[in-house]
């Protein structure tokens, strides 16, 4: 018996000699070791061994199974790092060829000034904060210090979407009156609430009936308007250079008083008078305000003990005066070519 496995191991090494084909050498290893090759069919013959024949018959069936699967196994390594160096070397790369240039995405502008505004904000403390844009007229109007009957909603043409009590948010400034009950009147709120918006408006270059909005708010103690100054001139320095000077000029906001108009000086003329400050060396950014008493009180807040300061940028007024933009449907229209009069480097 040992002879004849030492025949079959000899015809394994024979039949494998000279093969150079994966398939053919698993062709041959399924003859011989497969569940019916010759190897396997040995054993069969076990049990017609007495108890010691059939220990030595089956070491010696062992022995004979691990050669034949040395001498497999060490064929099929060599041939297939055969077959991956052939394949590597027929498709080596010349790297010192220029490289395809693909197209790179970037984010929108808009994207990206917000994003700016928004980690300055929170390096001072504040949170970013979100709401529903389907919102209740108590939290846009009348918490806000605009009851109903008001004049000043008839200037913000409103989409009422069921009756006048579910709309689409004029502003951002209701996320600050559900911050400001969630704070239940006991705890400073630093937050900024960046978000679209909707008014009646028909679209033009300057108008449009969907636009972004960025709003702050603080509620503290003892704050003054020479906060807001110093946290609004600290934003537009951010945004357009440190030498910007900032100036507040006397408004009127229901939500807020004293209410300011916020001015900066004119970062393309340095208040010589040009086409984008009209002349005046002087470029009107923003809303901003010492937040009403009435306000502080429906939100929860004593008038007596708190006081805060409110703001509100438009994120494409901003956009457009930085990046020289001077129709404000590029940022919703879906021409890439508009894009291209943006810098890349500014939007990467």
């Amino acid at each position: 018996m040992d002879e004849k496995m030492k025949k079959i191991l000899s015809e394994v090494k024979e039949k494998i000699k000279g093969v150079k084909d994966l398939n053919v050498l698993n062709e041959i290893k399924a003859t011989y070791l497969g569940k019916k090759g010759v190897i396997t069919e040995l054993a069969s013959q076990m049990k017609d061994l007495d108890v010691d024949a059939r220990k030595e018959f089956g070491k010696a069936l062992n022995d004979i199974k691990t050669g034949a699967s040395e001498l497999f196994d060490n064929l099929k390594n060599k041939l297939e790092t055969e077959a991956l160096n052939k394949k590597l070397e027929n498709e080596k790369i010349d790297i010192s060829l220029p490289a395809t240039k693909i197209e790179c995405g970037a984010p929108s502008i808009l994207e990206k000034l917000i994003e700016e505004i928004e980690e300055l904000m929170i390096s001072m403390g504040y949170d970013v904060v979100d709401g529903p844009e389907l919102e209740e007229d108590k939290y846009n109007f009348e918490m806000l210090n605009i009851p109903k009957g008001h004049p000043a909603r008839d200037a913000q043409d409103t989409f009422y979407i069921e009756g006048e009590e579910i709309l689409l948010r004029s502003q951002t400034s209701p996320v600050q009156v559900r911050t400001m009950l969630e704070g239940k009147g006991e705890k400073p709120i630093r937050v900024i609430c960046p978000g679209k918006t909707y008014r009646r408006d028909d679209d033009d270059a300057t108008h449009s009936h969907q636009f972004m909005q960025i709003e702050g708010l603080l509620v503290d103690k003892d704050i003054s308007l020479s906060d807001l100054k110093g946290t609004i001139d600290v934003i537009v320095k951010k945004i357009f250079g440190e030498n910007i000077v900032t100036r507040f000029r006397p408004s009127y906001y229901q939500f807020t008083e004293p209410s300011v108009e916020v001015d900066i000086s004119c970062f393309n003329c340095k208040q010589e008078g040009c086409n984008i400050c009209k002349h005046t060396g002087w470029i009107t950014v923003a809303g901003a305000g010492i937040v009403h008493p009435n306000v502080l009180r429906m939100g929860g807040y004593d008038p007596k003990v708190w006081s805060g300061f409110a703001f509100g940028f438009g994120a494409e007024r901003l956009a457009m005066l930085k990046y020289n933009i001077n129709d404000v449907r590029v940022f919703y229209n879906n021409d890439l070519r508009g894009t291209h009069s943006f810098d890349r480097k500014d939007s990467e």
